[in-house]
């Protein structure tokens, strides 16, 4: 079906429509083919973690470290260079080719011969997945209904740590030189994840552009004819709609692209304290993460005197904790609101890790009981960082979304890099507590000062409307039934 263009005002109910759906078989549609990109990271962290394939390409750990920085690197050129396209081109077609190279990069390093072979295609998937970090969070928003939006969003963006242990499980058995060759099996590790995101593909060429885009890009008649489908799919289930509230509908300008310097009037000008809360969010949750996630290693074996096998044994209930903080405590951001819990997350995780601290610096830890704090302050510190995934994602004009998350993104990825280089020092030898103790200190401050700013900048978004928190940089006024 051929697609029209119109820069004309248009009169759309089109938001309101998606909003008043209840849950139905499209929307698990959506979550499971949208939903895989933060596996397929954590999958990727996790392969490169196990480093099967330093002996086969002759690679020094610096060497290996440097794997894991071009990835990092990818990632944030991708979310840069595709964040603004998303905007432009559209949902589905980004989620389709930032997954499509992905696919292509994962492939082909699978391939290596040489370390400089490697770190080309791995800045590439890195590209792919920071470009599915914009896209993805986009779609998802602007799909789910808005009761539903906060859990969703977090719960996917937890499920990063699905694939951190999916990636474990596989390298657990793949990097095993006793059943498969040790030049075999870090190949094939690569290919796990090239081999879901092709399952996945087909899943989303059923996912439509966001409707609410495409109104916004001067072809409100397609997104109406999308809506319709959805609205009779639900049907269909034996579901029956809400009338539509037609005193909701808005008047929009349809345009393009939006200037550049627009986008940043946006940031700076029009929405200043909010850009203070995204980046405050993004930049102390990676911060947090990125130290305490690279490190740990080094404090089970350098304090607790774990070999590298045994360490790697209590990576999976520091998973699981952060795995099942999103699932657990997601619906409470739609019920008990943004504010609240995002406050509440934050506070949590960094109180606890401030109590371990403590008992760290006087020896009153094992490496389990040690875990375990991790554990539960990982709970609430995933969900939090779940949340500021949501948070930039809508308190921003649609015409901006894809780009807000890509900038705020690119910042806490380039802070966040920090704190495995400040940790690792603090962890030195293993012979003194005290300043890590003082970097436990630092952690916890900072996740505790995230949580203030979204106290006192967080935007009350539950169960409305993206339009209601953010109205479109192209909506003319409200249009009269």
């Amino acid at each position: 079906m051929a697609t029209t263009h119109s820069n004309q005002p248009v009169r759309t109910l089109v938001p309101v429509r998606m909003d008043r759906l209840p849950w139905a078989h499209f929307h698990w549609m959506v979550v499971l083919g949208l939903g895989v990109s933060w596996i397929l990271d954590g999958l990727e962290i996790q392969l490169v973690s196990a480093s099967g394939f330093k002996d086969s390409l002759g690679m020094s750990s610096a060497d290996i470290g440097f794997t894991a920085t071009i990835y990092l690197i990818g990632q944030v050129c991708g979310a840069l260079f595709f964040g603004r396209l998303t905007d432009r081109w559209g949902r589905k077609k980004l989620f389709i080719i930032t997954l499509g190279i992905y696919l292509v990069g994962s492939g082909i390093a699978g391939l290596a011969w040489t370390p400089w072979f490697l770190y080309i295609w791995r800045f590439v998937a890195g590209m792919g997945i920071g470009g599915e970090y914009t896209a993805i969070n986009s779609a998802i928003d602007e799909l789910i209904p808005a009761k539903y939006r906060g859990r969703v969003d977090i719960a996917v963006n937890g499920t990063y740590w699905a694939g951190a242990m999916l990636g474990a499980v596989s390298s657990f058995f793949l990097l095993n030189h006793e059943l498969i060759p040790e030049n075999i099996g870090w190949r094939l590790a690569f290919f796990v994840g090239p081999v879901l995101g092709l399952v996945i593909i087909f899943i989303r060429r059923h996912i439509p552009e966001s409707p609410r885009w495409m109104v916004t890009h001067g072809q409100g008649d397609e997104a109406n004819r999308i809506v319709d489908s959805i609205e009779a799919s639900v049907r269909a289930q034996g579901i029956t709609l809400e009338p539509v509230d037609e005193s909701r509908a808005m008047l929009v300008k349809p345009e393009e692209s939006v200037p550049f310097a627009t986008v940043i009037d946006v940031f700076l000008r029009k929405y200043p304290s909010r850009t203070f809360l995204g980046i405050s969010m993004m930049v102390t949750q990676s911060f947090l993460y990125n130290a305490i996630f690279f490190t740990y290693a080094l404090v089970l074996q350098n304090f607790y005197h774990l070999n590298a096998s045994d360490s790697a044994l209590y990576f999976f209930p520091f998973a699981i904790g952060n795995l099942l903080g999103p699932l657990v405590l997601g619906p409470l951001f739609d019920t008990l609101g943004r504010r609240k819990m995002i406050f509440g997350t934050y506070f949590l995780a960094g109180f606890v890790l401030l109590i371990s601290a403590y008992l760290f610096k006087i020896g009153a830890l094992t490496a389990t009981t040690h875990t375990l704090f991790w554990c539960v302050s990982f709970f609430f510190a995933s969900a939090g960082a779940s949340s500021a995934y949501l948070t930039v994602s809508e308190i921003f004009p649609l015409e901006v979304r894809g780009q807000a998350i890509s900038y705020f993104f690119a910042i806490s990825q380039v802070v966040g890099s920090m704190g495995p280089l400040i940790f690792a020092n603090f962890v030195g030898n293993g012979t003194d507590r005290v300043p890590l103790f003082w970097g436990y200190v630092l952690g916890s401050g900072v996740m505790i000062f995230g949580g203030l700013v979204a106290w006192f900048f967080g935007v009350n978004a539950e169960g409305k409307g993206l339009e209601d928190i953010a109205a479109p940089l192209t909506s003319v006024k409200p249009a009269v039934a």
